[in-house]
């Protein structure tokens, strides 16, 4: 005879460990005045991390073309654009990879992502050029 805990628990269990991964969407705030920027997804694709953007957030942003950008990008929206290209995935779930694009300055720096040990509710991304580097938080979508 099965307990009638069963179902539930395994449903909790996978909840638990769905909310443990980097995968997902993420919002972005602006580390130097708090704004919410963009919902990020996050996904999977032939192995390898990649992000795109799927929403604009901040006031009067929401149609925005990426005019610092050459090449391809050049005034395309920045809805629907990837930010994030073949990061590998590494020990203990840190990802690394040499393609973080920001569209507002328009630069692409190499780029590591990971789970906050303290809340697995919040994403570290760090950009890096050269030796210097900068780390934000995202925090994470539920889906509905």
């Amino acid at each position: 005879m099965r307990s009638k805990w069963i179902y539930p628990l395994c449903f909790l269990l996978c909840q638990i460990t769905w909310s443990q991964t980097v995968f997902g969407k993420w919002k972005t705030i602006d580390d130097r005045n708090g704004v919410e920027k963009a919902i990020i997804e996050i996904y999977k694709e032939d192995g390898m991390l990649h992000a795109k953007v799927v929403k604009i957030l901040e006031e009067g942003k929401k149609g925005a073309l990426c005019t610092k950008c050459d090449g391809e990008k050049k005034n395309k929206p920045i809805l629907g654009m990837t930010i994030m290209n073949d990061f590998e995935e590494h020990k203990d779930g840190v990802y690394k990879g040499d393609s973080l694009f920001d569209p507002e300055q328009a630069m692409t720096f190499r780029g590591k992502v990971w789970l906050d040990e303290d809340n697995v509710n919040r994403l570290k991304v760090r950009g890096y050029l050269a030796f210097l580097h900068r780390t934000q938080t995202w925090h994470r979508v539920e889906e509905n």
